[in-house]
């Protein structure tokens, strides 16, 4: 399972593909696949059938996974994508900081 950079509530920019450009919220991270969902970022839309009597069927607009290779963090300082390294801190932490301002991004 490779170890992911990115993780669960990162804000990230799509770098390539249809959605170029668009930002979002990572909402979950899928490691085994290597993919991440995007809040508002390839949406898809699924046919859901009635499973019940008096419910409606629908077509539904949900987000799909995104490859990770194809979106970028974004910079707290700048707001431009930047990549993510890892730094130790006195106190013996680790903590992720983007390469482009040395700013950390965890919480």
């Amino acid at each position: 399972m490779p170890k992911l950079k990115i993780r669960k509530g990162d804000r990230v920019v799509v770098i390539t593909g249809r959605d170029k450009g668009k930002q979002g919220e990572v909402t979950q991270v899928l490691p085994d696949a290597s993919r991440v969902v995007v809040q508002g970022v390839n949406m898809m839309k699924r046919h859901q059938k009635a499973r019940r009597a008096g419910e409606e069927s629908a077509i539904i607009a949900k987000e799909a996974s995104i490859h990770v290779s194809n979106v970028a963090h974004i910079d707290p300082s700048s707001g431009k994508p930047t990549r993510v390294g890892f730094k130790f801190l006195d106190d013996g932490r680790k903590v992720r900081i983007a390469r482009a301002s040395g700013e950390s991004i965890d919480r």
